[in-house]
């Protein structure tokens, strides 16, 4: 035997490790698993972790590669973390190369090592003084030392032009031996300091009652906070947090969107005198292994991330919160296709420390879980302070005109609002000037030539735009099938919508608040502080208006069209549009100033519209789940979703044909019951990009069940012929049926 064998977890799609001799020259003892390293893989090196340590191999030892270079000398995650890592990994039928390739910061799958970036001070050393004879001459040193004298704990190297001193000075100071250079983590703190910077607010008594329940709890519990809009589950997950703090532990909070961050660390920040640190994909990578680090090394007392920010290490796990946690953000769409909520519901188990879902508007599956006894549910049903609910009311707009998509009535409406001086915020859940093109005179409909959906019609820039591949192009100036150029717009999107309210309301600006005006950096939080001058305004915007955010001069919500979920053909449409108008209305009436929400409908008998109308989530709930439980439908069973895609129909038909015919063996041999399979199917949007989608779905009425089933069809369609030539995946717990 030539060493030890290396089973290495590399960062590729392929459920395998990958065998290696051990870097030269080194022994059993320096080994762990955990650690990175550096190996070569094809014709490139590539940076792996170790995932096990053997002494043989099913590859013969003269044919193995050996590692090129042992990155660290600990592991990179804790004990825990590696457990969620490999759970994740098996749970979602992913590679654990991958898997761990997800949960680290960029930089660390580059090999660079786990070191924070370090701050430069300069400090005055004992006996400087501003008379000190070695500087009677130098008034620039005289100076910083003045200035130095003033920062007994280090004045930043970033900062010194800001306070007039100059990097010679410094230095000649630092020869004379009257001051030094130190080095820390941007995230240190000199002394102790008080926990809190301000009073934490008077809780009522049902924020009381759940914060009882929070901090009562030692180890594992998971809450689920049901509070209704405005209802203050901030503040108790801010005085949650301050009890774990006050216990030298550390809190990660999750939340949907990168939107909300500014505004979240900003409360944060104001409340905790603790180091907070963010994570999300808009750092860059050097901010994000840096906060990364802080959070390993106990340095930032809170964490607050996006749903990647689920693997973050923390030195002194204390208190988990996802926020909103029925959104879909949560849940990841490509490669490794895990939900962050679910994730955080077993680190919080891994871990034994407590959990908080927070949300206006549950998720059945949370729902569901409360009923079997494994959530506590604490409900708020006021809101903070002397806020109201708003009054909810359907607008019928069958046989009315609408102009841009508003009826008169909602115009009205508007006007009075603004003159009162307050805001209004319209909800249309659709980008761009209109949702396509048409010829008027022979009905062509302009269409993305790479996908079977519309080009949506954009007017800032002026241009066709795919929202599904991306593609765009220039306007046609005549139809190219008949050749009329009375070409028009249909529908409205955002854009319409603004310039048809800048028509109506002239004297008011008009904010809108969409991917395309957002893509900016910053430019969210300006928005947000023009918002929050309390000026009368009309906001415009998609769902990136409808979470979180609290817009206490917001008195008017007007909903455009409430109908496009009613018929969904996915079974969860109905609770995510539930989910979604309770969210919208819910930015009205946050302050002392009474709410309004109007619904654009044709559909105003509808049962979920009564229901929101009368603020009655938990019976449209009931109704739904009652409805899901009788058709067997998640909660009540459990599904897992195959797509494949290629530049050939056939050829992904063909795949999935067989896929299902291996499934169906399988099922046989191993003799497992309750388990169906539905389709092959085309995807509901077959092409796109390109290439042409079918989908396989497979449900059991258990998990286990469903997992033995995946276990072992997924191993064969690895080694199935086409699997090299049709671009699969498989997709556990799918939220997304399209």
């Amino acid at each position: 035997m030539s060493g030890p064998i290396l089973q290495i977890a590399l960062p590729s799609p392929l459920r395998r490790l990958f065998d290696y001799r051990a870097p030269a020259g080194l022994r059993l003892d320096d080994l762990q698993v955990g650690l990175r390293v550096s190996v070569p893989f094809g014709n490139r090196q590539m940076v792996g972790v170790i995932a096990a340590i053997s002494d043989q191999s099913s590859v013969p030892v003269g044919k193995l590669k050996r590692a090129s270079e042992l990155i660290d000398h600990s592991p990179l995650l804790p004990d825990s973390l590696w457990k969620l890592c490999s759970w994740t990994a098996s749970y979602y039928q992913h590679g654990l190369g991958d898997t761990l390739s997800s949960a680290l910061p960029v930089l660390l799958r580059r090999g660079e090592p786990a070191m924070a970036r370090q701050d430069m001070l300069w400090q005055l050393l004992p006996g400087a003084y501003p008379e000190h004879p070695a500087i009677s001459r130098a008034p620039k040193q005289k100076e910083a030392v003045q200035t130095l004298s003033r920062h007994p704990h280090g004045l930043s190297h970033a900062l010194i032009s800001q306070w007039g001193l100059t990097r010679d000075a410094l230095e000649s100071l630092e020869r004379k031996g009257l001051a030094q250079r130190i080095h820390q983590s941007p995230h240190h703190t000199s002394e102790p300091q008080p926990l809190l910077k301000e009073t934490p607010l008077s809780p009522n008594g049902e924020q009381q009652a759940a914060l009882d329940a929070i901090t009562a709890g030692d180890g594992f519990h998971a809450w689920l906070l049901e509070g209704v809009t405005g209802s203050g589950k901030t503040e108790v997950y801010l005085q949650a947090i301050q009890h774990c703090l006050q216990q030298q532990r550390q809190a990660l909070v999750l939340i949907p969107e990168i939107g909300l961050t500014p505004q979240t660390l900003e409360r944060f920040r104001r409340r905790f005198s603790v180091p907070v640190v963010i994570l999300h994909s808009g750092l860059n990578d050097r901010e994000r292994l840096d906060a990364w680090i802080a959070a390993r090394d106990g340095e930032a007392g809170i964490v607050i991330g996006t749903r990647s920010a689920i693997f973050t290490p923390l030195a002194r796990p204390g208190l988990i919160i996802v926020d909103e946690e029925h959104d879909l953000s949560y849940k990841q769409q490509e490669g490794l296709r895990y939900n962050a909520r679910d994730l955080a519901v077993y680190r919080a188990h891994l871990e034994q420390v407590g959990l908080i879902l927070g949300s206006a508007t549950p998720s059945f599956e949370s729902l569901h879980n409360v009923q079997r006894g494994r959530y506590q549910r604490l409900r708020l049903t006021q809101r903070a302070g002397n806020a109201s609910p708003p009054t909810i009311q359907c607008l019928d707009i069958r046989s009315r005109p609408l102009e841009g998509g508003m009826s008169r009535p909602l115009i009205q409406l508007m006007g009075e609002h603004l003159r009162r001086g307050n805001q209004v915020l319209v909800f249309i859940n659709r980008r761009g000037f209109a949702p396509t093109l048409m010829c008027h005179d022979c009905g062509w409909m302009a269409e993305c030539r790479r996908c079977d959906a519309r080009m949506t019609l954009h007017q800032s820039p002026a241009q066709l735009h795919c929202h599904h591949c991306g593609s765009q192009r220039a306007v046609d100036r005549c139809c190219p099938k008949c050749q009329s150029q009375d070409l028009r717009p249909i529908g409205a999107g955002t854009e319409r919508t603004e310039e048809h309210l800048t028509e109506c309301f002239p004297d008011f600006p008009i904010l809108r608040i969409d991917r395309d005006t957002m893509a900016r950096k910053q430019a969210m939080q300006s928005m947000l502080a023009r918002i929050q001058s309390g000026a009368p305004c009309v906001l415009v915007g998609t769902q990136m208006l409808a979470k979180g955010h609290h817009f206490p001069d917001v008195t008017l919500v007007a909903i455009l069209d409430a109908d496009g979920g009613l018929f969904s053909a996915d079974f969860r449409g109905p609770e995510r549009m539930a989910q979604l108008i309770i969210q919208v209305a819910g930015r009205a009436g946050r302050a002392n100033k009474p709410g309004q929400v109007l619904i654009q409908t044709h559909m105003a008998e509808h049962q979920l519209l009564l229901d929101l109308t009368e603020h009655d989530y938990d019976r449209f709930a009931e109704r739904e789940l009652a409805g899901r439980a009788a058709a067997q439908l998640p909660p009540y069973s459990f599904m897992a979703l195959l797509r494949a895609e290629s530049n050939s129909s056939a050829q992904t038909n063909q795949f999935l044909d067989e896929a299902c015919t291996l499934a169906e063996q399988l099922i046989a041999s191993l003799d497992i019951a309750d388990v169906e399979l539905l389709g092959p199917v085309p995807s509901p949007m077959e092409r796109r990009a390109g290439r042409y989608r079918a989908q396989l779905l497979v449900q059991a009425g258990q998990r286990s069940i469903l997992h033995q089933l995946l276990h072992h069809w997924l191993a064969a369609l690895e080694q199935h012929p086409l699997a090299r030539r049709v671009r699969w995946s498989i997709d556990v717990d799918p939220l997304d049926m399209f």
